[in-house]
């Protein structure tokens, strides 16, 4: 056990992905009793659904997985904008390590390792993280509309605070992420609501209709309807 105190503002999302539950748990449980918020997933894919739906900060990964495999996973996250990834596996040698460090993971533990060891890297995995994005904010900004995804606030270009439930701002959240991009109805779903949510829910039309009445400015299109297809953002985001 640790018993150092946690420093008020070490309250980073971290996601841990492993096929095996017990694993999963364990990380789990024991990062978030040193004071970390914890996601879970069991593949790749559930993984790509949690980052679509929420900011993570730290990735932990597990490179022997059934479907896409860590390496390719981590390939395609570790980039300056994303989160930290720390690799976890069974194959320890010089070899492996290197191409783990190779295709972006800023760390790479072989199993087993104890929590002390993971603990110890995560800190010292968010401690590069906060020096690479010091500078960086969560707000941005789309045809003279502002929006801080911090804070959960939403201002039109005249500086005047719009209203937004928790459900338009989930929605709101995923356009700005991937903006210029079509998104189905089915995405928009697993992205704003989580992977559980039922891909057949009008509900997501619903709140499309309300955020366009509230984007509504100059007579801009902001939110476009794509037939079959489903929904694309239409100005260009722009971080602040």
């Amino acid at each position: 056990m640790i018993n150092a105190p946690i420093p008020p503002n070490d309250s980073a999302t971290l996601l841990v992905v492993d096929d095996d539950r017990d694993i999963r748990m364990l990380l789990a449980n024991s990062l978030g009793t040193r004071g970390y918020r914890v996601e879970t997933a069991s593949n790749a894919r559930e993984m790509d659904q949690i980052l679509a739906r929420m900011p993570v900060d730290l990735v932990i990964l597990d490179v022997m997985m059934p479907g896409e495999d860590g390496l390719s996973a981590c390939r395609r996250i570790a980039r300056p904008d994303g989160p930290e990834v720390v690799l976890l596996s069974a194959l320890g040698e010089e070899q492996d390590r290197i191409l783990g460090l190779e295709v972006g993971a800023g760390h790479y533990l072989p199993k087993p390792c104890s929590p002390r060891e993971i603990l110890a890297t995560v800190r010292a995995a968010l401690r590069r993280r906060g020096t690479a994005v010091a500078t960086q904010t969560d707000v941005y900004t789309f045809d003279g509309w502002r929006i801080d995804l911090g804070s959960h606030e939403l201002f039109d270009p005249g500086g005047v605070l719009v209203g937004l439930t928790d459900g338009e701002f989930a929605v709101l959240r995923v356009f700005i992420e991937r903006p210029r991009r079509v998104l189905s109805r089915e995405a928009l779903l697993a992205a704003a609501r989580g992977p559980d949510s039922d891909a057949y829910d009008r509900a997501i039309d619903v709140q499309v209709s309300r955020l366009r009445r509230k984007l509504r400015s100059g007579g801009d299109e902001i939110i476009r309807t794509v037939r079959n297809e489903g929904y694309l953002f239409v100005p260009r985001v722009v971080r602040a």
